[in-house]
């Protein structure tokens, strides 16, 4: 096995700078994703109807569960060992081939699409597999086998629906997917060897919590460069300078939903947990695609109102109406899950935003798209206002905690 490259050291350390530190070959592999994201928003554009969502709904928790799951085995194994970066510029490849699909997966490229899917899902657990027999790490072993047969499993139904008709892979990739979310769900149970123990999920937080918020910065930098895209493209008018500061604007106040204070307090609570693994499956696996969606859902309102500012007629339709106020609110409800899930109460003003935002959708009639979407700015102006009163509030308070002790 050592003449493969499968030797102990290729397992990241537990101590040290090395145990959490983000690695320049993860930038780097990242860098797939950032066109997988733009493919996604692309192909919103190009069917902005309730089946063509659907489907790109499939798409986007295929593209985030390949990324996630590569966080899991990095944060795993060590990546300046150079078997290791080998591992992860093969994912690239297999990454680019996927993304490359997208807009055709439910079209002639299904087949495409989901093999390389499913070569970068086995390919990353089969290595980590045999670095952890390697190393005699028998319950890590366990656990990465009982992961790579769910993955056989799911492997041979996206690639059984890559080949169907259009209508029959809709449903066999929806079961597919269902079968990947599943799997931390279920502790990845297996007949005869049961679940895995939690303690073999035990992750560095701090790793795990920078490359999520990583991975928000990827899908907030593809707003900025829809905005400057459709932008450039147009002669120079009021309207559009209106639009693409509200654009931008938004942009701004999403990040601030987030990284003001939520990347921070969710870096601290999962470092400080005493098992990482469960924190890191609910907080940083599951609660992160309603976030990742919500981005790309405003970008792709970003696109749409940088086009018609006006609208038709000075409304706003349905289905531009939906996108804009649902992007939002996606967001937002993402936002609160995740402040709950770290400990933290239910964020009545987040929750509030949400059903403003929905109450804005219901009178998308009387407003144009872009004062649309400076109305939803609003909402998320006063949210990120009130989150901040919020924490410096509490931190006020902790520190006069501290005077009196």
């Amino acid at each position: 096995m050592a003449g493969t490259g499968f030797t102990s050291n290729l397992l990241r350390p537990t101590t040290g700078e090395e145990s959490h530190r983000v690695t320049f070959v993860e930038l780097f592999f990242d860098l797939v994703f950032v066109f997988a994201v733009t493919q996604l928003s692309h192909s919103i554009l190009a069917e902005p109807t309730l089946a063509g969502f659907g489907e790109v709904l499939i798409l986007a928790g295929a593209v985030w569960w390949a990324w996630v799951d590569t966080t899991w085995i990095t944060n795993w194994l060590n990546p300046e060992r150079g078997a290791v970066r080998g591992m992860l510029i093969v994912l690239m490849l297999c990454g680019l081939l996927m993304s490359s699909a997208i807009p055709e997966a439910f079209a002639d490229k299904g087949w495409l699409f989901a093999i390389a899917f499913v070569a970068m899902q086995l390919t990353r657990t089969t290595f980590a597999l045999f670095s952890f027999i390697e190393q005699r790490r028998r319950e890590n072993a366990l656990n990465v086998a009982r992961i790579l047969g769910w993955y056989v499993f799911s492997g041979a139904l996206w690639i059984w629906g890559g080949f169907a008709s259009h209508d029959a892979r809709v449903w066999i990739w929806l079961v597919a997917l269902a079968v990947e979310f599943s799997g931390p769900i279920s502790r990845f149970w297996l007949p005869v060897i049961g679940r895995s123990p939690v303690e073999t999920w035990q992750v560095s937080g701090e790793h795990m919590a920078e490359r999520v918020g990583l991975f928000f910065i990827i899908a907030l930098g593809e707003s900025i460069i829809v905005t400057g895209s459709v932008f450039a493209a147009q002669p120079v008018s009021g309207e559009g300078i209106a639009a693409l500061l509200a654009a931008f604007t938004g942009t701004v106040l999403l990040w601030l939903l987030y990284f003001a204070h939520g990347e921070r307090s969710g870096s601290t609570f999962i470092s400080r947990a005493s098992t990482t693994g469960t924190v890191a499956r609910t907080t940083y696996t599951y609660i992160p695609i309603l976030m990742v969606l919500g981005i790309v859902l405003s970008a792709v309102g970003d696109d749409l109102v940088l086009a018609h500012p006006l609208g038709h007629h000075g409304a706003t339709d349905a289905g531009s109406a939906a996108v804009i106020c649902g992007g939002a609110a996606v967001y937002l409800f993402g936002t609160a899950l995740f402040k709950k899930s770290i400990g933290g109460p239910w964020l009545v003003t987040h929750l509030a935003g949400v059903l403003a935002l929905v109450a804005l959708f219901l009178a998308h009639d009387a407003l144009n798209p872009l004062a649309l979407t400076w109305s939803v700015n609003g909402v998320l102006l006063v949210v990120v206002a009130i989150d901040e009163w919020r924490f410096r509030r509490m931190a006020d308070a902790e520190d006069e905690s501290v005077e009196l002790g």
